[in-house]
């Protein structure tokens, strides 16, 4: 997954990967790690959208230009060769707790008003807007689906069969070795896209989703509240 597709073009890794500096910078105050938070919570929230509705929109797919400087732990570079464009926007849920997170790790040891601000327009438009009877989801479209039918590499020298007894060869695809969602209720859904249909809309409660929701109001709820 870190390389198709390439993981740094995620906007979630950089909410994960800030949200531990976050925490750092919160509990000890640590300057490198804050001089570092001010510039990127600067850029993050000037691309970051919140609706009069409470909706909003944050950063999703990231493409770089350029490279960054050749490391020098004595006298590390500004890495002014190397930018990055949003290309793209998203509502979703789990990236947006964490970035929340962040947010709110970030406020609580700097007192900074706007992230403060976003971090509870960000728990406050997903709890009013995207609460179901199972969690915090939103309806996602699912183009990447069409992916199933993609071949899967196997040397023509070897043949086998899965566990449920799909075979294993050269000409297996990816849905080949995986006859079982077939019998999955909403399959018909995905079928029709293979067959040329819209591509199927999907409404997922992710586990990982719903704990950061969770941890992302529990940390505005102690640190700023």
């Amino acid at each position: 997954m870190y390389h198709d597709p390439p993981s740094n073009q995620w906007f979630g890794f950089q909410a994960w990967s800030m949200e531990r500096v976050a925490e750092l910078y919160q509990q000890t105050g640590n300057t490198s790690a804050k001089a570092i938070l001010d510039k990127w919570v600067t850029w993050a929230l000037s691309k970051t959208t919140i609706n009069p509705d409470g909706t909003y929109l944050i950063p999703s797919t990231l493409q770089w230009s350029g490279e960054p400087d050749t490391w020098n732990a004595s006298s590390p570079g500004s890495n002014s060769g190397l930018h990055v464009t949003v290309a793209d926007y998203t509502n979703d849920v789990g990236v947006a707790a964490a970035y929340a997170k962040t947010l709110t790790y970030y406020a609580a040891r700097s007192g900074d008003a706007a992230a403060k601000s976003t971090a509870k327009a960000l728990l406050d438009g997903m709890w009013n807007n995207y609460r179901d009877s199972l969690g915090i989801a939103v309806p996602e479209t699912r183009s990447d689906y069409g992916r199933f039918n993609d071949s899967v590499y196997v040397p023509s020298t070897f043949s086998g069969t899965m566990p449920n007894g799909d075979a294993i060869n050269s000409s297996s695809t990816f849905s080949s070795l995986r006859s079982f969602y077939k019998n999955d209720p909403a399959w018909s859904k995905v079928e029709a896209y293979l067959k040329g249909g819209a591509a199927p809309v999907f409404t997922y409660h992710r586990f990982w989703a719903q704990a950061d929701i969770a941890l992302a109001m529990g940390s505005y709820a102690e640190l700023l509240e």
